[in-house]
């Protein structure tokens, strides 16, 4: 694990970027806290381009967040019913939620059998949303490969290729942004305490996330 001072981070990275708004502020010392107990990342750049992914895909509110307009217009944004067990029909709309835009039926369903929770996030969709379960399909599918088939082991290891670990979760859209993101952090989580060591690596499944 990091030791990261979920605090200290939020203050220095709100200082350096104009201020936060108060909610924001609060969901990146959440999202902090979650990387400091997080035993699966102890590497600092790791953690820095996962927070980079995050500003990116919630535009700097620091919360899980719905796609802006819901999938309309899109593939995915078609209503679809489902049953649980007992019969009881849903009908939900599979677009983007949580830190990272999950999108599509077969991903909520393949994302949340791989975190345990069986069909429950087909089911309620909007589970993505809670920042415990929004951190760890971050978590599990930036490590794994689970949304492309990449992950953070294959661009951040001895070196560090924070370009192209963009084809983490949408091939090389905005990389360069994100990359100039992922350096920012980095510095202000060593300044915040946080030291690597050796990270892990897992095996990958696949799950494709955006449109």
């Amino acid at each position: 694990m990091l030791a990261i001072n979920p605090t200290a981070f939020s203050n220095s990275y709100a200082a350096s970027n104009h201020g936060l708004q108060k909610d924001a502020q609060s969901g990146l010392e959440s999202l902090a806290n979650s990387l400091a107990n997080d035993p699966d990342v102890s590497d600092v750049r790791w953690a820095a381009y996962m927070l980079a992914t995050v500003r990116h895909e919630c535009a700097n509110r620091w919360e899980p967040i719905e796609e802006f307009g819901k999938g309309k217009s899109r593939p995915y944004g078609i209503p679809v019913q489902v049953q649980d067990s007992d019969g009881t029909a849903y009908t939900n709309v599979y677009y983007g939620r949580g830190y990272v835009q999950l999108t599509w039926k077969m991903n909520y369903d393949k994302v949340g059998r791989s975190l345990g929770m069986g069909n429950s996030l087909v089911l309620h969709p909007e589970h993505a949303l809670e920042p415990r379960t929004a951190y760890n399909i971050l978590s599990f599918g930036m490590r794994t490969g689970l949304f492309t088939g990449k992950k953070l082991s294959d661009y951040i290891n001895h070196d560090c290729d924070y370009f192209n670990a963009r084809r983490i979760i949408n091939i090389l859209d905005c990389a360069g942004l994100i990359q100039g993101y992922a350096r920012e952090f980095e510095e202000l989580l060593k300044g915040a305490g946080a030291t690597s060591s050796t990270s892990g690596q897992v095996g990958s499944i696949t799950v494709s996330v955006g449109g």
